[in-house]
């Protein structure tokens, strides 16, 4: 495998409930090399959206090791997490999180802004990075004039904007239509060519045959984890 960009070793989360601890992950343990487009699948409530959340930092593990380009997130401070989540990963979700009074070329900007970068250059790589996901012309549109695949070719742009080498998308299809959701996927596949490592959940077989890998979750474990087939035209 290439250099482990994520290291997963016996990871579990539980919640608490009216009713006791309710295990969510158990014992899950994975390596995902860089340069990796690996699909998380499962169906509702195997534990997939919450593997995500822990992978992104924007939740805790109750147990277990997760480490991040070698790093330890357990032992990052606040800032340090708060750097890897703008830096080092960018996410996209299905509900494409557009700010809805911003301008396209704004929101790609904005993370940017919690950067330090100056306006002149946060404007010349949203306007970059738009031409990139093939809205040159969109510039100074506002989200609601645009269809739900153009806001979500947004939606990557601005997770692009600060060259992350890592993209984790949620359901990134979830809220369009079978055409454009293959356009979405050829983007990622694009991407991918890159460089860029992408971990994707998703429910859709379809759509997890433009990974190389998936990795399907049951009842909180992993339960199989296989290369994908090539797809014959």
């Amino acid at each position: 495998m290439n250099d482990t960009v994520i290291r997963i070793e016996g990871l579990h989360k539980s919640y608490e409930t009216s009713a006791g601890l309710f295990p969510v992950l158990k014992d899950v343990s994975l390596q995902i090399g860089a340069g990796e487009f690996v699909a998380i699948m499962g169906p509702s409530g195997s534990g997939k959206s919450t593997f995500m959340n822990i992978l992104g930092c924007l939740d805790e593990p109750t147990a277990g090791r997760y480490l991040l380009n070698g790093r330890n997130v357990a032992e990052l401070n606040r800032d340090e997490l708060a750097g890897l989540r703008n830096r080092t990963i960018g996410f996209v979700f299905q509900g494409f999180n557009l700010l809805p009074r911003m301008s396209l070329q704004d929101n790609v900007a904005l993370p940017l802004i919690y950067s330090g970068v100056d306006r002149t250059e946060r404007q010349q790589r949203a306007r970059d990075l738009l031409v990139k996901v093939g809205l040159e012309r969109y510039f100074d549109s506002m989200p609601n004039k645009i269809s739900g695949g153009q806001q979500q070719r947004v939606a990557i742009a601005r997770a692009l904007v600060n060259h992350p080498s890592l993209i984790l998308a949620d359901e990134p299809t979830g809220n369009l239509d079978s055409r454009t959701g293959e356009e979405i996927m050829a983007l990622f596949e694009s991407l991918n060519r890159e460089g860029i490592t992408i971990v994707l959940v998703t429910h859709e077989t379809d759509i997890a045959h433009h990974a190389k890998r998936q990795v399907h979750f049951l009842d909180g474990r992993i339960v199989s984890d296989h290369p994908v087939q090539e797809r014959t035209t």
